[in-house]
């Protein structure tokens, strides 16, 4: 063989392999984009204008409040975020909902639209007899007149000394307890390395701050300040009680220090006994994160990245739309929005064209601690006063919610005269909750399958409140159901182990120093149902035993089990303590009868694992009074719009709300009911809440459920239905949905760039 057939022939077989290539890529299937289509069968919404009635107030609306309060309150008002006591300022601003009458005539009656006003919250400092004043301010966006709404809503002024903690105070009592760590110079250098003007060190505020009505002296831990995790967990032994109740910052003063174990007048009594040797020092040493520290568990992942995980999304786009407050998702269909105080609250909730519920609100957040030190032995924390709707940040896409969600931003002002932006507060998604909704499959008589994928709505926010998280969820099933669930997560907040036999009375051993303390979370709600109409009664549905003879077989008996049915006709009778035997079935019902002839009505079933309630004997235990009961049922009253206030906090010894006043004995049969739910959970800190507490067994709720509202279960319309018989070929698209779904997901999903903005969003918009 000569070169030139030599040459012939390596050309040809080059030229062969790269046709094979090219057929080989030409054959490759080509990957599109998930392309979103219309929703034929998106339920119609009412005119989404109407439920902006419920938006949360816009920037331009609240820059319109503060520049009309500043020009007609007739007093200087200083920028909250540089007030001192002393001054005056705007705490707050939120939406002032209309009465409900007024605005169930607009939404159903097509009545005129009541104003738009906003809520303020004013410091009166600088005045002879300082106070807080709540102001109602309209009509928005232009504002022309305000009213002082305070005697109306609480029937007496509010005490200066019960106003919420600015965060000019705080940083204010931060920088007083620093300078006083110049009395201790040699003790905090030899127990801490600390020195002055040192950041290694922290401190955590407690409340109440007191024992009896006027007191303000707030009990501070000093922990370490370990950055990049959380210094909850990483006490040093150190508390200071701090008297602020004046309104000069030069008379502040240490009433008490904590150390070990021992109790010392001041920071200077603590050094001179320091020097003295007769001080119970334990040497707390420095942690850093990037050192291989037993006592640090970090958060930051090790090891090299994993594969992605399972990734959630539509192939043909969203199934539900939101438009601006409004969200609508097959048949249901309600507005949102958030509390600054309280957080999220939902209104106006449809089922179909009918109301179920008018309103559907967090009202608190409630932790109450045990330790044999002092900062965890008085902290009963009420979240509200802080601001869960204020520390609902940023949500992190892929992790807090699915990648593909809807994320929603909204405006608030609280501490400051400039309206903040917190992008992406609220996200939005459609769930395959992993379960069927329903299903069943059959070979008696007939073969067949029939069934229902678990798809439901769910709307979620997160609030972080110093050391921990609550997750907030509101989800719509298909079948008319609703879920209301929180799940707590984020850092367990800590004593020092200053004696373990005594201290593990209150927790268990976390660290070296560290008592994970024992705590009591108990959250409260609202839910305004109108099942039907407004006119609602309560029924009571659970079962006993009879004994009953064989009818067939006198001489035999039966124990049959048979349904007990109690009309609660009384506030007294509809109250149920925390720790109650509650009806299996309690459910609002209505005069108006479903196809079979029973009453229309919407269940409430708990999901609760909560702690013993604080004793009725505690001086504060009214402040909270709404904890005594895991449902209490109410005839609803315009003065009654909420279980407690933010004024509860400082001040719950003489409390200007007290819920327990609300149950008085009237008549709840064919009457507009509230029903107060209190979920909650008993925790118990161990080793693997470090580095943070996980979710799982960690949530608590309650749902609404459909009882006799339908004539039958109304997710049998559902176009995501799947039914089959034995002689239908399912693996055909046009008879089984489910085998659309490999074609349907034959597309890549068009995800938006990861960003963001969590720590710079409390920008100006």
């Amino acid at each position: 063989m000569n070169m030139k057939t030599v040459v012939i022939l390596l050309v040809l077989a080059l030229a062969t392999v790269f046709a094979l290539i090219c057929v080989l890529l030409t054959k490759k299937e080509k990957v599109t984009s998930c392309v979103s289509s219309e929703l034929p069968y998106l339920h119609e919404s009412l005119n989404s204008d109407q439920r902006k009635i419920f938006a949360d107030l816009t920037a331009e609306e609240i820059k319109q409040v503060v520049k009309y309060l500043k020009v007609n309150l007739g007093v200087h008002l200083e920028d909250a975020f540089h007030a001192k006591p002393s001054d005056n300022c705007i705490y707050s601003l939120d939406l002032h909902l209309p009465t409900k009458a007024e605005v169930l005539k607009f939404l159903d009656h097509r009545r005129v639209q009541p104003p738009r006003q906003a809520l303020a919250v004013v410091y009166f400092g600088d005045q002879l007899d300082p106070n807080v004043t709540e102001y109602i301010v309209g009509p928005l966006p232009n504002p022309t007149s305000h009213q002082d709404h305070t005697l109306k809503k609480f029937r007496k002024k509010v005490p200066y000394h019960s106003r919420p903690v600015t965060d000019r105070e705080y940083m204010d009592i931060d920088a007083f307890i620093f300078r006083e760590f110049a009395s201790a110079p040699t003790f905090l250098k030899d127990c801490c390395e600390y020195v002055a003007n040192g950041t290694n060190l922290a401190t955590l505020t407690t409340a109440p701050r007191g024992f009896e009505s006027g007191d303000r002296a707030t009990w501070f831990v000093l922990y370490q300040n370990v950055v990049g995790s959380g210094y909850y967990i990483h006490p040093i032994g150190l508390e200071v009680l701090v008297n602020h109740s004046s309104l000069e910052l030069s008379e502040w003063r240490v009433e008490k220090v904590f150390y070990n174990g021992q109790y010392y007048q001041d920071m200077a009594q603590l050094e001179r006994e320091f020097k003295d040797g007769r001080v119970n020092e334990v040497k707390v040493k420095s942690i850093q994160l990037e050192k291989d520290d037993h006592d640090v568990v970090p958060m930051k992942p090790s090891g090299p990245p994993a594969p992605a995980g399972p990734l959630q999304f539509e192939p043909k786009g969203m199934r539900y739309s939101v438009k601006g407050n409004e969200v609508v998702y097959q048949s249901w269909s309600f507005a949102f929005g958030m509390n600054v105080y309280s957080g999220p609250r939902l209104f106006d909730i449809r089922f179909g064209k009918e109301r179920i519920v008018y309103e559907l609100s967090l009202q608190e957040a409630l932790a109450i601690y045990g330790s044999n030190c002092p900062g965890g032995m008085v902290a009963r924390y009420m979240d509200g006063s802080l601001g869960i709707g204020k520390f609902a940040y940023e949500l992190v896409r892929g992790v807090d919610c699915p990648y593909s969600a809807t994320y929603v931003d909204r405006h608030y002002l609280i501490d400051s005269d400039t309206p903040k932006l917190s992008k992406n507060s609220f996200c939005i998604f459609e769930h395959d909750m992993g379960v069927p909704l329903r299903r069943h499959f059959s070979t008696i008589v007939s073969s067949y399958y029939g069934g229902l994928a678990k798809y439901a709505l769910v709307l979620r926010a997160i609030s972080t409140l110093i050391n921990y998280d609550y997750i907030w969820d509101f989800v719509f099933y298909q079948n008319g159901a609703m879920e209301v669930k929180v799940h707590a997560t984020g850092y367990i907040s800590s004593s020092f182990l200053t004696d373990k036999t005594e201290g593990t009375a209150f927790g268990n051993r976390v660290g070296e120093h560290t008592l994970g303390t024992m705590h009591n979370h108990l959250i409260n709600y609202k839910v305004d149902l109108d099942v039907g109409g407004t006119k609602n009664s309560l029924m009571a549905v659970d079962m006993t035993y009879e004994s009953v003879q064989a009818p067939w077989s006198p001489e035999h008996h039966i124990q049959r089990p048979v349904l007990t049915r109690q009309p609660l006709d009384k506030e007294e009778k509809a109250a149920f303590l925390l720790d109650d035997k509650v009806p299996r079935y309690l459910h609002f019902t209505t005069s108006r009868e479903n196809h079979w002839g029973h009453p229309r009505s919407y269940r409430i079933q708990i999901v609760s694992f909560a702690g013993e309630h604080l004793p009725e004997a505690s001086t504060m235990e009214r402040s909270v009074s709404w904890g005594r009961y895991k449902l209490a049922v109410t005839k609803r009253k315009e003065e009654e719009q909420t279980s407690t206030c933010i004024y509860n906090q400082n001040d719950p010894w003489d409390p200007l709300v007290v819920f327990a006043d609300f149950i008085n004995n009237e008549t709840i049969t064919s009457e507009d009911l509230v029903a107060w739910v209190s979920v909650g959970f008993l925790h118990v800190p161990h080793a693997e809440d470090i580095p943070n507490t996980v979710t799982v067994g960690n949530g608590v709720g309650f749902f609404l459920r459909p009882y006799n509202y339908f004539d039958s279960d109304p997710s049998v319309n559902s176009p995501d239905s799947v039914y089959f018989t034995v002689d239908q070929d399912a693996s055909k698209c046009d008879v089984n949905r489910a085998a659309c779904l490999q074609e349907a997901a034959s597309c890549s999903p068009i995800l938006s760039p990861f960003t963001y903005s969590g720590f710079q969003n409390l920008t100006d918009p």
